[in-house]
């Protein structure tokens, strides 16, 4: 009776995460899917449903010979989405390349500082968190602006003799994106960090090994799971990222994010707005599920 409960309650917690991934994953993802499949209408909601639960299985056999892909053709057709997924992956993957050139040193400082003062450093990168997200990405307009902090600050140091233009630029967008999801690249590189042997940087050294030359072939290489952990917390989020382009970017800024809302609030074409929430979904899953087979491949072959 005993092993039969344990047994039980083992299976009962493995199956939390996969119920957990059915209603709030696979169920969403199929209903905007659906979606994506229908044709727009006037109506409420306003698109024409293609198949329902009331068809019954015959019914839904019947009608999965008359879907339509037109509005994924549409997306391929328009400059605008083909650009506008483009610009979103180039920007998140250079903020994703900025955010880590901030973040390394910050965590490799963490982690190398004196055992008392790192929790007063982890609390000082997970404080930002503790503010809004919008309130803190409406205060780097009232920094980028003309006559913002930032421009006063250069001019009364004599750096510039006229304000600069940042904000409601693509580096505004890049300031936003690398200050805001800063944290979630230190985080994952100062686990991994902390728990290096450093002795190992020591022993190089002993060998005659430069440190610049140390950290390549040692510090980097042991720390590169921290990397793509917080590369992947980066630019996943950076790609659909609506409110910082919005805010900081202006009109000229496009992104995938801006384009999605458009087309739902503005343009209240459901059809083709889920249409381009599959495809962002699918841009960000496929290279995720590659780079995990791929890493458990070099797993097997190292064993």
């Amino acid at each position: 009776m005993r092993r039969l409960l344990s047994s039980i309650g083992s299976r009962l917690v493995i199956a939390v995460p996969y119920l957990w991934l059915l209603f709030f994953f696979l169920v969403p993802f199929f209903i905007v899917f659906k979606i994506s499949l229908s044709q727009p209408t006037i109506a409420m909601p306003p698109y024409q449903p293609v198949f329902g639960l009331e068809d019954g299985l015959s019914g839904l056999f019947g009608k999965l010979r008359q879907l339509s892909f037109d509005n994924y053709l549409w997306l391929l057709q328009d400059a605008l989405y083909v650009n506008a997924y483009v610009s979103s992956v180039v920007i998140a993957a250079v903020s994703t390349l900025l955010t880590l050139l901030v973040g390394y040193p910050i965590a490799y400082g963490m982690a190398r500082a004196p055992e008392r003062l790192r929790p007063l450093l982890l609390m000082m990168v997970i404080l930002p968190f503790w503010t809004s997200f919008l309130i803190r990405v409406y205060a780097w307009i009232g920094i980028l602006k003309p006559e913002g902090l930032l421009n006063q600050f250069l001019l009364f140091l004599g750096v510039i003799d006229e304000p600069l233009i940042i904000l409601n630029t693509t580096k505004a967008v890049y300031i936003g994106i690398v200050y805001s999801y800063l944290p979630f690249m230190v985080l994952p590189l100062y686990a991994t960090l902390e728990k290096m042997d450093h002795s190992l940087i020591e022993a190089a050294q002993d060998l005659g090994c430069p440190p610049l030359a140390a950290f390549w072939k040692i510090t980097f290489p042991l720390s590169f799971p921290g990397v793509v952990a917080g590369c992947m917390l980066v630019f996943i989020p950076a790609v659909g990222e609506f409110v910082i382009p919005d805010l900081l970017g202006g009109s000229r800024t496009l992104m995938i994010g801006r384009t999605l809302w458009n087309e739902f609030f503005s343009n209240r074409d459901w059809p083709v707005s889920s249409a381009v929430a599959i495809v962002l979904l699918l841009i960000l899953v496929l290279p995720i599920v590659y780079f995990q087979r791929a890493q458990a491949r070099a797993r097997e072959r190292e064993g």
